[in-house]
């Protein structure tokens, strides 16, 4: 890979030697791929780091908005483009290690250096005179005779800033700026807030007869906990999934799954230092005033216009084609389980914190499947193998460890990539325990994103995170099928990112209910029974997953789903409600989520997968506010995509050849034109429906 030197020729001239010389940030590194030096890298770094890099990415747009020569695409879009890419660096570096690996000083660093970041990107996307050179060429377009891809790039920078309000006067613009400001101080309050609550301990046991019914696995993993906690001899669940989820699945004592449960949902919302009622309500009524600004009724319209759904009306029509049989299936479930609770001669009804438990009895009456039959099967080497080798038989792709990679934490693990031909891809890391720095949930990223500007080829740097279990003194990391899936979920993101091929990275965007397409249709592959014989082994014996289990789970694949799918769309359904608000009158919380859930008739043996407090996708940044519904909306396009590879071969490597062409590697506004270079038409909900029993 050529050096990356032009990233380096503005800064020289912006930044002074020495902190340049004594700041690795700032820095050309010599390492492998240029990949972060992370050994050198110290939190001390990073201030510094991002206060020069703006003052260079603002020079280097001064420098175009100050040229004298006529607006072009190359002196103008393709100059943006090149522009802030050492404030991007860091930015990345930053955004994962506050992400997985944060603590008191990287958090006080995100507070102060979060209103700077806005200001300094309101700056950017306010100037008059930039915006007037990208419009001079944007009205232009069609006789410039740009590539596809350039007009994709030029119509994203044109949008992006009459969506940053360019088109403002300047007593809007300062409007605008000062409610950027606040959102972005809110966005960081919250996301500390749910850090702290969600890495609380969420029960501890000090009695023997308390353990009743927790699996051995459970049990140490809990004496370990206890440990890291300074709590020896007890046992400690957190609020973490792979440490409260195992419990309510298996144990007896069920006010200690009540107050687990309760622990959880209540994320946020005790009325503490960490609550989060006020800070949602606020960030709700501030995006209802931004919207408006910009001359949209609601925040949905303004997110909804550039995704595929294109408004609300559509979003929640969507949705509730799919409550109606998911509701009447959970209905169902919840039948079983009062039924198994009559017969062991309780006198009480189910409650959310029953759920889990009483679902394995089902799985085990039904299906004579439980998950402590699964696990001993799923030891996370293992399974990342299957993942990196269906990955290997659709695309040709190789992942080889490199230990002379360094890294943010010991439990992170690096690949190098590589073509079918040997040709270097990127490089892939690995995070999946969780840990008190670490923020909860699964995702996937990247420190350096491919591009080839001026035919200068820049591989990617991408890693996936996860809170998977952690291994104990006397097991490894024992993964339930969930995990499993998610796992391969999140290299599918990943996938997404090596396999890029573009000239410019800003011409990638696709729509935000299009992102999951990626992901989600790897996990088909995951609990496929062929592929299972291929990575499923027993962590003692070697074995392979017994045919056995294999057809139990396959007869179990539409187990439950009456439950996941409710809670899902309860929260996609929440999050549409925070989000067509009209008012800027700051809602009372508690209130308005107990009315959104009451409106679609959500039963109360469920609660939403995510309450209004604790609920990151959408309130701890803008990522996936009025967009919470895209998981389902790309399942039906996984579906659909993972029924062409049925109906032929699993790892047919044509078809995978032009999903990677045509969906992978690609970026483009209107994506659905892309997916029917693929599929050859759009997609049908019935492979959907079929797979999770409620056709």
């Amino acid at each position: 890979m050529k050096k990356m030197m032009y990233l380096f020729t503005l800064i020289i001239l912006t930044i002074g030697c020495g902190i340049q010389a004594e700041n690795p940030l700032l820095q050309e590194w010599d390492t492998p791929f240029q990949t972060p030096p992370f050994d050198e890298i110290k939190d001390e770094h990073f201030m510094p780091a991002f206060l020069e890099t703006m003052k260079a990415e603002k020079a280097e747009v001064e420098v175009i908005v100050n040229r004298e020569e006529e607006p072009t695409f190359k002196n103008t879009i393709d100059a943006l483009e090149k522009s802030g890419e050492l404030l991007d660096r860091v930015s990345r570096i930053f955004g994962c290690l506050n992400g997985a690996n944060t603590n008191d000083e990287l958090q006080n660093i995100s507070k102060e250096v979060a209103p700077l970041r806005t200001k300094h990107n309101d700056d950017i996307k306010l100037n008059e005179k930039l915006f007037a050179k990208i419009k001079q060429i944007y009205d232009k377009k069609e006789s410039l005779g740009l590539t596809t891809e350039q007009n994709t790039l030029l119509e994203n920078y044109f949008l992006g800033f009459v969506r940053s309000g360019a088109n403002l006067n300047d007593e809007d613009k300062e409007k605008l700026r000062n409610i950027n400001e606040e959102l972005s101080n809110l966005y960081v309050k919250f996301r500390q807030n749910h850090l702290k609550q969600t890495n609380a301990i969420g029960l501890v046991i000090d009695k023997d007869e308390d353990l009743a019914g927790l699996p051995d696995g459970v049990v140490q993993a809990a004496v370990e906990m206890a440990k890291i906690r300074g709590m020896e001899g007890k046992w400690v669940f957190t609020l973490q999934k792979p440490s409260f989820i195992p419990f309510l699945m298996n144990s007896e004592k069920r006010n200690l799954r009540e107050t687990v449960f309760k622990a959880y949902v209540n994320r946020g919302n005790n009325n503490d230092e960490f609550d989060n009622k006020k800070l949602i309500s606020r960030i709700a009524s501030l995006r209802v005033s931004k919207a408006n600004l910009l001359g949209y009724k609601t925040h949905a319209d303004f997110v909804l216009e550039r995704n595929m759904a294109k408004n609300s009306e559509n979003v929640y029509k969507f949705l509730y084609d799919l409550w109606k049989p998911a509701l009447k299936r959970s209905k169902m479930e919840v039948a079983d389980m009062q039924a198994i609770i009559n017969r062991e001669g309780h006198n009480f009804k189910l409650q959310t914190w029953d759920w889990w438990y009483y679902a394995e009895k089902v799985k085990k009456e039904k299906y004579a499947l439980d998950d402590a039959m699964l696990r001993p099967y799923f030891k996370m080497e293992n399974v990342r193998r299957g993942a990196f080798d269906v990955a290997k038989k659709l695309y040709g792709i190789e992942f080889v460890k490199r230990n002379d990679i360094q890294v943010y934490n010991p439990d992170v693990e690096v690949f190098e990539v590589l073509e079918a031909d040997g040709t270097h891809l990127g490089i892939f890391y690995s995070d999946y325990y969780p840990r008190d720095g670490k923020r909860s949930g699964a995702w996937s990223s990247s420190f350096r994103s491919q591009s080839n500007i001026d035919s200068n080829f820049i591989a990617p740097l991408v890693y996936n995170v996860g809170n998977f279990a952690k291994p104990t003194a006397d097991k490894p990391s024992l993964m339930s099928i969930n995990e499993v899936e998610t796992l391969f979920h999140e290299l599918g993101h990943g996938l997404n990112s090596l396999f890029g091929n573009t000239t410019y990275s800003g011409s990638r965007r696709v729509p935000r209910d299009f992102v999951e397409l990626p992901s989600q249709i790897m996990e088909n592959w995951a609990k496929d029974p062929a592929v299972l014989k291929t990575y499923a082994f027993h962590y003692e014996t070697g074995e392979p997953i017994p045919q056995e289990l294999v057809d139990k789970l396959e007869n179990a694949k539409q187990f439950n789903q009456g439950f996941m799918l409710v809670e899902y769309l309860a929260a996609s359904f929440l999050d549409m409600d925070w989000h067509v608000l009209t008012d800027t009158t700051e809602q009372d919380a508690a209130k308005f989520e107990k009315e959104s859930m009451d409106k679609i008739g959500l039963i109360p043996e469920i609660e939403s997968r995510y309450q209004s407090t604790n609920f990151g996708h959408i309130f701890s940044s803008g990522g996936y506010s009025s967009g919470y519904y895209s998981y389902i909306w790309a399942a039906v396009l996984d579906a659909d995509a993972f029924q062409a590879f049925k109906e032929t071969d699993l790892f047919n490597k044509e078809l995978a050849a032009s999903f990677r062409k045509n969906v992978l590697s690609m970026g483009s506004n209107d994506m659905m034109a892309q997916y029917i270079k693929f599929r050859g038409c759009e997609p049908k909900v019935d492979a959907l429906l079929k797979r999770r029993g409620l056709d």
